[in-house]
């Protein structure tokens, strides 16, 4: 028996609506948060795949902050020049700052107090993957 194509598109829009609300909320760095001194590099790749919708949350203490690089140079020199503010020392606190990873890109993220990025290793990067249906 074969699916009629209104039959096709609305299973097509479950399947999809199933695969978003298997979205995950992590936080950065697990149980060491969002901190000076810690290898987020080595995290994310350990950590990994994120997927996307996946949701992840900064929690930090000031002067700490969040920034999305514009692309791996400003990334491997700690360039915040062109970078975005996502988070500001204070948004860490409490829940945390949270980022959802809504499309299928390379996301750059650092930290520009003191040296954090060079010296700290508070930097990242993620490319969330498209979820498999189930």
């Amino acid at each position: 028996m074969a699916l009629s194509y209104a039959q096709g598109f609305v299973l097509l829009a479950i399947s999809c609506m199933f695969a978003v609300s298997h979205a995950e909320t992590v936080v950065v760095g697990g149980s060491e948060n969002w901190r000076y001194g810690f290898n987020y590099t080595d995290w994310s790749l350990k950590h990994g795949p994120f997927y996307i919708n996946d949701t992840l949350v900064f929690k930090y203490d000031p002067p700490h902050n969040v920034y999305l690089l514009p692309n791996l140079w400003s990334f491997i020199n700690c360039d915040f020049r062109r970078a975005t503010l996502l988070a500001n020392p204070t948004q860490g606190s409490g829940e945390g700052y949270m980022y959802v990873l809504n499309n299928w890109r390379v996301y750059y993220f650092a930290s520009s107090a003191d040296s954090d990025c060079e010296a700290g290793m508070m930097k990242f990067f993620a490319i969330p993957l498209p979820r498999r249906f189930p």
